[in-house]
């Protein structure tokens, strides 16, 4: 440690930090532009200029090294003049248009321009512009003369997107910050530039003069898609969501949002909101009010127990819902005497489960990987921000390998990857695991090459201290899925490893903790899908586009007497008899469980829309319309108690007895691209014009190319 005196007060720091790694560590706040604390040092704006004793003249605190004994003042007159010196040469080109700039109120230009800016200019030239640049539908470039050459935007596309999509060219007054050759911004994490850009250069396109910053209401949030489990800060006016930015947490999301994230909010005031409960009489829709639609759900499951029996009754349930809600789920159909319950709509293997499966780790530890066996992922587009972190891990030099499909672009170096079909994974494991116990001397748990690239992987494996084995939504859908976690389980056990799922959606481990699965004689989903039920609640899903089985759940579905849907859109209108409006994540409480078993619970941000009301109370009431036990709750808090009792932790578990079958047919796994994953994002009409959206766009059939055009056959 090295001890400074920083404004007077000593300060210890590791040796090699920065005189504003000090001040930071203080509390005494510099300002500066360029710097931040997930970026490299580039020193570009100046405007963080110290005064340290013995230096002829003010120096940088973002790229001056402590030294011992060094002694500094922020606050001296040498340094505020320095300062006030940058800040003039900033604004020299500097628009003045901050009464209709988007970042007018956020900005640190602004901010800083009241300390440190004078009242009046020298400068009577002419200012120069810099002409906007179209970069897609997500990030507005409209006014890069407000650019002040920071290149945080540019860092950050190399350091933490791994793609550098912005570069600086020219020089001096004819510098800008541009793509190349007119090209778009298509990282998966692109929003993030919007959010550090000290002005308001880079801005959010669908947010874009929609609203003033003082004008909105600020309130915390879980996103509802993948299993990262970002925390957000969603932005109100009105009681309508205007927009998402990230909530700084650095055990899981750090200050950074995946653009599904972000953009997505845009479906949730969307043309698809469905705002009362739907009935099909005649084969039109007409609008009810609660109590009928309820009553007619409640006499339909009622008779179709009668006539059916309870076996015949069946929900399938989105991984995407609160855990709240599928507890109610399971709930109400296991009071009703079935166990058709299943949330693994997208699933091939439907072994009975042995235990919670989960991450295998924390989050963070990821960042801090020497080694990692990803298996049936393509990590960068199915876990934005868990492929960030393993980006941060190979900078520090750790190794990433891969057994895929097809050889994707990660954007980080990559050390070795097996290419293989589907139905080939579990050899190539095997492979692996041979190479291992080659290395070891020990019995291989199944017949395998020791091949080159199996070798390599094997040797990398087999090094360092912190190492993990991933499964990614591939392998958990696959129809060998337990041969490739018993495989996965050995390798780990044998080279010092964790395994674990990546798991897909932000709820999958919620669902496995309440249970929404089909115990004993159950039916699961994909039977329900073949035409198992006669009475089929689907909640918060749509088969058609979340089912392994595609196109193909209409004709499965089409075999029972009464299907509903419980959604926030209109959804599945040519699959249901009745459509009940439940809230999305912004307009209801509950808790979701991240990957790394982390339950975050979270409030509604604004009113719910129209009729709209939270699944959790819609299943309540049914519930007691029932007479069924266990739905006396009156609160959200209730319902938590008994859905997540105990110590969550304790029932993580990887662990497997299935038998290693490497001879076991397997078709392609069924997974979601990008901005296909569930309902809201499908919906989110940026999201939809990106390049990822344009390439991941796989529809079942012709008569499924758009959700939103189901709904134009709504007759009220």
């Amino acid at each position: 440690m090295i001890e400074i005196e920083l404004d007077g007060r000593k300060v210890e720091v590791t040796e090699g930090s920065m005189v504003m790694h000090a001040a930071e560590k203080a509390g005494t706040y510099i300002p500066h532009f360029c710097y931040h604390k997930k970026l490299s040092i580039a020193a570009n704006c100046r405007m963080c200029l110290v005064d340290v004793e013995k230096a002829p003249k003010a120096v940088p605190a973002c790229a001056t090294p402590v030294t011992q004994g060094m002694i500094v003042r922020t606050k001296s007159d040498k340094a505020i003049k320095a300062q006030q010196s940058v800040m003039e040469f900033l604004l020299i080109n500097h628009p003045l248009d901050c009464p209709i700039c988007d970042q007018g109120g956020e900005c640190q230009l602004q901010d800083l321009a009241v300390g440190y800016g004078q009242s009046s200019s020298r400068y009577a030239e002419e200012k120069r512009v810099v002409f906007h640049k179209d970069v897609g539908p997500l990030i507005s470039m409209e006014e890069m003369t407000r650019c002040i050459h920071c290149t945080r935007c540019v860092r950050f596309g190399r350091e933490v997107a791994g793609v550098m999509e912005l570069g600086m060219v020219n020089r001096g007054e004819h510098a800008e910050i541009t793509t190349v050759v007119g090209e778009t911004v298509d990282s998966e994490l692109s929003g993030n530039m919007i959010d550090i850009c000290p002005v308001g250069a880079l801005t959010s396109k669908p947010f874009r003069y929609s609203a003033r910053t003082w004008e909105l209401s600020r309130r915390k949030s879980v996103s509802p898609h993948d299993s990262t489990g970002a925390n957000l800060i969603v932005q109100v006016k009105n009681h309508r969501v205007m927009r998402v930015v990230p909530l700084e947490n650095e055990a899981v999301n750090e200050c950074w949002l995946a653009d599904r994230d972000r953009f997505s909010y845009e479906a949730l005031n969307g043309p698809d909101r469905l705002t009362q409960p739907l009935l099909k009489q005649g084969g039109q829709w007409v609008e009810v009010d609660w109590a009928t639609a309820l009553e007619y759900v409640a006499n339909g499951l009622q008779q179709i127990k009668t006539k059916y029996g309870a076996a015949s009754i069946g929900a399938l349930v989105s991984p995407h819902s609160t855990v709240e809600e599928l507890y109610l789920a399971g709930a109400l159909v296991r009071g009703l005497g079935s166990e058709n319950i299943d949330y693994r709509l997208r699933h091939a293997d439907f072994a009975p489960p042995e235990g919670v499966r989960w991450l295998g780790r924390d989050i963070a530890s990821l960042s801090n990987l020497q080694a990692a066996l990803v298996v049936g992922s393509n990590l960068r587009k199915d876990h934005p921000l868990f492929a960030q972190r393993i980006r941060q891990a190979v900078r520090k030099g750790g190794r990433v390998y891969a057994i895929n499909e097809v050889e994707y672009d990660w954007a980080q170096p990559v050390a070795r990857t097996i290419v293989a079909d589907a139905g080939a994974w579990a050899q190539a494991l095997a492979d692996v695991a041979a190479a291992v116990a080659q290395a070891k001397g020990v019995e291989a748990p199944a017949a395998g090459t020791v091949t080159e690239a199996a070798q390599a992987i094997a040797k990398g494996l087999l090094a360092g201290e912190h190492k993990a084995v991933l499964l990614g939504n591939g392998a958990a859908h696959h129809a060998n899925a337990g041969t490739l976690l018993a495989l996965a389980q050995w390798i780990a056990q044998q080279t010092g490893a964790t395994a674990g799922y990546l798991t897909e959606a932000a709820n999958t481990v919620g669902a496995q903790l309440v249970d929404a699965v089909p115990r004993a004689q159950g039916q699961h989903a994909a039977q329900m899908l073949a035409g198992g039920l006669k009475a089929a609640l689907l909640f918060n899903n749509e088969p058609v586009f979340d089912s392994a089985v595609g196109a193909d759940a209409r004709q499965g579905l089409a075999q029972a007497d009464m299907v509903v849907s419980f959604s926030p859109f209109k959804a599945n209108l040519d699959l249901c008899d009745a459509i009940l409006p439940i809230s999305p994540f912004t307009e209801t409480a509950g808790t979701f469980v991240n990957a790394e078993g982390r339950a975050q619970s979270f409030h509604g941000v604004v009113r719910p829309l129209g009729e709209t009301r939270p699944g959790w109370k819609v299943l309540r009431v049914l519930g007691d319309m029932l007479g069924l036990p266990g739905f006396s709750q009156e609160t959200i808090e209730d319902v938590r108690a008994v859905a997540l009792p105990g110590d969550i932790a304790a029932r993580l578990n990887n662990a497997t007895s299935a038998a290693i079958a490497l001879d076991q047919p397997a078709g392609a796994p069924c997974t979601a691209a990008i901005y296909e994953l569930d309902g809201i994002v499908r919906r989110a009409p940026a999201l939809q014009l990106t390049a990822d959206a344009r390439q991941g766009r796989v529809w079942t059939d012709a008569a499924a190319q758009d959700p939103a055009q189901q709904a134009q056959e709504v007759v009220a």
